[in-house]
């Protein structure tokens, strides 16, 4: 009876420690965007992503809402033309998800341009764990300049 006891335990850590190691695996993917935004890396970048990755913001203008969509590409050569530090977007691991092959993540973010506050929001990724490990899928996110964190 005490080696099934053991065993049940035992499975149930394991299972713990697995859940840990991807969790840590999605979060170490998407942070390796925010520092190639940092340093201005488009190498660091273009590892980040899908090869057929979408990015999408929600715009909310006196109650107008739309959808925009920005080219990943870019978006990298936007960020590349930038000096080391310009772009510093500080994000909160709220939620992570993960099913197999398949990781969402909820996170809330500051980002500061300049070291000057830009704006604040929510960000929302798909992450897609391919040979190559977990890279953004899709990203869509929220952008306000009032009722930061």
């Amino acid at each position: 009876m005490k080696g099934l006891f053991f065993l049940l335990i035992l499975i149930c850590v394991s299972d713990e420690i697995k859940a840990q190691s991807a969790s840590d695996s999605v979060m170490a993917a998407v942070n390796s965007l925010f520092e190639g935004m940092k340093k201005a890396d488009t190498n660091l970048l273009k590892n980040c992503f899908s090869s057929d990755a979408i990015m999408q913001t929600i715009q909310d203008n006196k109650g107008i809402v739309k959808v925009s969509n920005e080219s990943v590409a870019d978006f990298i050569a936007l960020v590349g033309k930038e000096k080391e530090g310009a772009a510093d977007e500080q994000i909160m691991f709220e939620t992570i998800k993960i099913n197999g092959s398949l990781a969402t993540v909820w996170a809330p973010y500051n980002f500061y341009y300049k070291g000057k506050f830009s704006h604040c929001g929510v960000n929302s990724f798909q992450l897609v764990r391919l040979n190559a490990g977990w890279k953004i899928q899709y990203i869509i996110d929220t952008r306000k300049k009032e009722g930061c964190l």
